[in-house]
């Protein structure tokens, strides 16, 4: 089945407020814009946390390589875990004139054999998807050879950015695995949570305040996710986009195949904490749900705001400036925000329309959304005083020079900040920052140069 039809509805997703049949496209094609990241990596972002699949990667070696181990996906699968594996079919310059098929069926000869996955997922790249090699056919055999998914993954590189990479993953998981088996037993609270990644395990920080509510996660797509799940998704009562919308096509077809309504919030901050939690009980529609749940909001944030004192006392007065990317741009603004730090200045260039609404909602009419943080926001620590830069580590030597704390909060952290929990932990680092001498040693200039 070819890619094309779906990229092109995938482009003017009515489930997005801002396609492009209305003000703008969140996914329109622009040069340069697989520079941020191209649909092969957002692809796999998507899809790869499932620990108990393989992916295999069928191009050039390339192509895993420079996408590999890009998030701290963690997972609680018992068996092997195949998150911490790379495969991929290492097309060379003979199977682009031959055709790798004959390669690719062999790797899954060789995967199937030797590691028995749940199911294998088989990505296109740009160049074996140029040649035309014909992934769904060989993927089709193999199911019935193997007995398990086969799951082709039609998002080359070439075909544009991470997030449309993101929507065709959750459209091969949709076509190929959803509502593929039925579940052993059904509750009336079974939930989807969709586009949570557990990077750092954001998602243990609240899953077990869902399981203290008899709130059930059916599956995970895909963080801590299971194929087996996944494939009984159609039975949940309700689809819950976290932070995300990058599966937003995903979950507005699951509700027009089977009915599930859906809904979108963060589970950054006590604030969206609260509010995320208290939205999934009144969703599903049970009155002692949604008592429960206000009881257990109000412990929760007593018990948060007894941890925080000493904190905000340190914080008072403090402002930083945040430069990230996609919904973290006012997730974790609205964390900051929770702990009494004003937050002057958020990066949207990677964000969706949907993400800059919500980013100057948090910030204000003062808020600055940086369009080019690598040139904003070193001119903005001086025009407004910042004290903190949150950002990727290429934004480090920003922060170093001009004498301000600084703290990575892109993929590659190994904290996890979300929910109540998280909050604390967010709070933690950044008063380690704000406290650590080497960033006011470092920007002071040598003695033979006053």
């Amino acid at each position: 089945m070819s890619a094309k039809p779906k990229i092109k509805e995938l482009l003017v997703e009515s489930a997005c407020e801002h396609n492009q049949q209305k003000k703008s496209a969140c996914n329109a094609p622009t040069p340069g814009a697989t520079t941020g990241g191209c649909a092969f990596e957002g692809a796999q972002i998507s899809l790869f946390p499932y620990a108990d699949a393989v992916h295999l990667v069928h191009g050039p070696m390339t192509c895993i390589g420079s996408s590999w181990e890009t998030r701290t996906t963690h997972t609680s699968w018992p068996g092997r875990d195949f998150t911490q594996m790379g495969f991929t079919t290492d097309i060379n310059i003979n199977d682009v004139i031959f055709s790798g098929e004959k390669k690719l069926s062999g790797a899954i000869a060789y995967i199937a054999d030797l590691y028995s996955p749940e199911a294998i997922f088989v990505y296109s790249t740009c160049v074996t998807a140029m040649i035309g090699d014909d992934i769904d056919q060989i993927c089709k055999q193999s199911a019935k050879q193997y007995g398990i998914p086969f799951i082709p993954v039609h998002a080359p590189g070439f075909v544009g950015s991470k997030n449309l990479g993101s929507r065709l993953g959750g459209e091969a998981v949709l076509q190929h695995l959803v509502g593929t088996k039925e579940p052993e037993t059904t509750t009336p609270f079974d939930i989807n949570l969709i586009g949570e990644y557990n990077v750092t395990g954001d998602m243990w920080q609240y899953s077990h305040l869902l399981d203290e509510l008899g709130i059930r996660i059916l599956s995970s797509l895909s963080g801590d996710g299971r194929i087996a799940s996944i494939r009984t998704a159609h039975r949940a009562k309700l689809n819950v986009i976290v932070c995300a919308k990058s599966l937003v096509s995903l979950t507005r077809k699951m509700q027009e195949r089977y009915d599930i309504p859906w809904l979108s919030l963060s589970f950054y901050g006590k604030r969206d904490t609260s509010k995320g939690l208290k939205a999934i009980a009144e969703a599903l529609g049970d009155e002692d749900l949604r008592q429960r749940t206000d009881v257990l909001v109000e412990r929760e944030e007593s018990a948060l705001e007894q941890k925080l004192i000493p904190y905000r006392r340190l914080f008072a007065g403090k402002k930083a400036i945040l430069n990230t990317g996609g919904n973290k741009s006012w997730s974790i603004a609205a964390a900051l925000q929770d702990l009494g730090i004003e937050v002057i200045a958020t990066s949207v260039r990677k964000a969706t329309e949907d993400d800059r609404a919500k980013a100057k909602q948090y910030l204000g009419e003062d808020g600055v959304l940086m369009m080019n943080p690598g040139q904003e926001q070193a001119r903005l620590i001086d025009d407004k005083g910042a004290h903190l830069l949150l950002a990727g580590g290429r934004s480090l030597y920003t922060a170093i020079k001009k004498g301000i704390a600084f703290i990575d909060v892109n993929q590659e952290k190994k904290k996890s900040y979300g929910a109540y929990d998280g909050l604390l932990n967010l709070a933690e680092d950044l008063k380690n920052a704000l406290e650590n001498p080497v960033f006011k040693l470092v920007s002071r200039r040598a003695p033979w140069e006053k």
